[in-house]
């Protein structure tokens, strides 16, 4: 993280989220002292981050966030809780994805049936749901992420060459999951951008950056048809194959973690 001030709309963030981590779910209640406003996906390199960008996370999960990760080995115990931990949140986070996509290409019908019986409602229900749905996969991908620099960074001399043989394999295949899923996500927020609303804050957009928020709109040239409208049909034929090809890369994963889990635990 930079040392750009993070805190610009934090008060409108924690009440947002009701002063509440949205990662763990620790209450900040009268103390936002114990909160962060921390920001997740792409944002603007200048000027303040709007909220849309922004989460709130308890000091706990700021620290996961933040901590530059040891290289000090640790013991096999305590690696198998980290690994157990790191699969049960990259599982809980690749559902999360699935239903931001889901609902990320619901939002073109949504939209299309409020303008045809003149109701606002839906739309905003909609996304409002976007939005946080979005940040909280993007706060949720950031986790894992800063789990695995932790496990890719250890110093892993000290265990036996089948152990590290694992540890490597299963360390592989969760980034590459990672990869994948943040591929569905950059897909599912081009959904809006087909809508000409910014991916992030949903405000209407206008050119290349959004007026509100100050993102860059994501590339769409290689969804555009002839007549300049977004191929959503083709588009969202992507998005679930690249789901597909997160839930074939899970069954390695767990495969993997087995193999890693059966070492550790014999060790």
């Amino acid at each position: 993280m930079t040392s750009r001030d993070w805190r610009a709309d934090r008060e409108s963030v924690f009440d947002r989220d009701a002063f509440t981590c949205r990662h763990c779910g620790t209450d900040g209640g009268d103390d936002p002292a114990t909160l962060r406003a921390y920001p997740v996906g792409d944002i603007p390199l200048e000027g303040q981050v709007h909220e849309s960008a922004l989460v709130t996370v308890c000091d706990e999960c700021f620290e996961t966030l933040e901590e530059p990760a040891a290289t000090e080995p640790i013991a096999t115990d305590e690696l198998f809780h980290l690994v157990r931990e790191t699969t049960r949140l990259q599982g809980t986070t690749i559902s999360a994805v699935a239903d931001f996509a889901s609902l990320a290409t619901a939002l073109p019908s949504t939209l299309e049936s409020a303008l045809e019986t003149g109701t606002d409602a839906a739309v905003d229900d909609s996304v409002s749901e976007y939005r946080r749905t979005r940040r909280d996969i993007l706060l949720a991908i950031a986790v894992v992420d800063a789990r695995l620099e932790r496990l890719a960074a250890l110093d892993d001399e000290g265990y036996e060459p089948a152990t590290r043989r694992a540890l490597a394999a299963f360390s592989d295949t969760a980034a590459d999951l990672q990869s994948t899923l943040r591929e569905v996500v950059a897909l599912s927020e081009t959904v809006p951008i087909g809508l000409e609303r910014c991916q992030g804050c949903f405000e209407s957009l206008e050119g290349e950056s959004c007026a509100t928020c100050g993102l860059t709109a994501r590339e769409t040239a290689a969804w555009r048809k002839d007549d300049g409208t977004l191929a959503f049909e083709g588009l969202f034929t992507t998005i679930n194959d690249r789901l597909q090809g997160a839930s074939e890369t899970t069954e390695t994963l767990t495969e993997r973690t087995t193999t890693l889990a059966e070492r550790l635990t014999a060790a």
